[in-house]
C-alpha cells in the first residue's frame, strides 16, 4: 500500500480562486480587505514567508503593505506602529513576522495587535475563544490541517488524533481544533515516555516537532492518516518530521514536504484577513 498524497499546491490554489472572487465582491461594495505584514531585522527565512505572503496578497486583489523595520527597533517603537495600523481603517489585518530581535517581547506584540484585526490567531483573546468553540480568527498553519483534512473527506469526529509538539503556533491549537471537531486527543513532546506506543494508537498523527525525519514508519500505525508540519533543511534539500519514504508505505493519506501543509498556511492567513474585512 502507498498513501494517498494530500496535495497541498493544488488544494491551496482552489481554495484561492475562491477567495479571490470573494475579493471582487467586497471591492464592488466598495471595501478592499487589507494586510499589514511588520518585518523587524533582516532573517532570511522570514524575508522568504513575507515575500510569498505578499504575492499571494496580490494574486487574490488584496492590499498588502510591508513595514521593514531594522534589527535595532525597540519594542517602544514596533508597539507605537502596531498602534498606527491598530488604527488604520485601510488595514483589516495586522501580522508580525515572527521570530523578533530579543530586545521585543513575542507576547507583548501579540497582545497589542487588536484582537479585530488579529489574522494570525495569535490573540489570548482568540486563543480563548477558539478553546470554547467561539467564532475566531484560528492561527493559519492548524487551520490549514483542519481544512486538508476536511477536504480529503477525513472522518475526525470520534477518531483518536496524536498531536506530537506543544508549540503555541501549531501543537496546542491544532489539538483543540480536532477536539472542536468531537476528535479524542492526546498531546506528545519531547518529555513523554513510550512515544511510539502511543503514536501507534492515532487514526490521525499530526507532526510539528522541528526535527527532521523524527517519525518514521514503526511510529505509525497502518492505515493512519498522516500530516507532517516539519519544515527542516537537510543538505540543502526541505523535508519535514515525518520519513516520507517509510512513512507513506503504511499510511493511508500523508502530506509531503514541501508541497502539503505549507502552502495552506498562507491561503488561510487570505481567509482570515478577507473574514476581517467582511467583520
Amino acid at each position: 500500500m502507498s498513501a494517498v498524497l494530500l496535495d497541498g499546491k493544488a488544494l491551496a490554489a482552489k481554495k484561492r480562486d475562491e477567495l479571490k472572487s470573494e475579493v471582487t465582491k467586497l471591492k464592488e461594495r466598495g471595501i478592499t480587505p487589507g494586510l499589514a505584514v511588520i518585518l523587524v531585522g533582516n532573517d532570511p527565512a522570514s524575508t522568504v514567508y513575507v515575500r510569498s505572503k505578499q504575492k499571494a496578497c496580490e494574486q487574490i486583489g488584496i492590499y498588502s503593505v510591508l513595514k521593514e523595520l531594522p534589527a535595532s527597533t525597540s519594542e517602544e517603537e514596533l508597539l507605537t506602529e502596531i498602534d498606527r495600523l491598530n488604527n488604520d481603517p485601510t488595514i483589516h489585518g495586522i501580522l508580525v513576522q515572527l521570530p523578533l530581535p530579543e530586545q521585543i517581547s513575542e507576547q507583548a506584540v501579540i497582545e497589542r495587535i487588536s484582537p479585530a484585526k488579529d489574522v494570525d490567531g495569535f490573540h489570548p483573546i482568540s486563543v480563548g475563544r477558539m478553546m470554547i468553540g467561539e467564532d475566531t480568527f484560528l492561527p493559519c498553519t492548524p487551520f490549514g490541517v483542519l481544512v486538508m483534512l476536511q477536504e480529503a473527506n477525513v472522518e475526525i469526529a470520534g477518531k483518536h488524533v496524536v498531536v506530537v509538539g506543544r508549540s503555541n503556533i501549531v501543537g496546542k491549537p491544532v489539538g483543540q481544533l480536532m477536539l472542536n471537531e468531537h476528535a479524542t486527543v492526546t498531546y506528545c513532546h519531547s518529555r513523554t515516555k513510550y512515544l511510539t506506543e502511543i503514536t501507534k494508537q492515532a487514526d490521525i498523527l499530526i507532526v510539528a516537532v522541528g526535527r527532521a525525519r523524527f517519525i518514521d514508519a514503526s511510529h505509525v500505525k497502518e492505515g493512519a492518516v498522516v500530516i507532517d508540519v516539519g519544515i527542516n533543511r537537510v543538505d540543502g534539500k526541505l523535508c519535514g518530521d515525518v520519513d516520507f519514504e517509510s512513512v507513506r508505505e503504511v499510511a493511508s493519506h500523508l502530506t509531503p514536504v514541501p508541497g502539503g501543509v505549507g502552502p495552506m498556511t498562507i491561503t488561510m492567513l487570505l481567509a482570515n484577513t478577507i473574514q476581517a474585512a467582511k467583520e
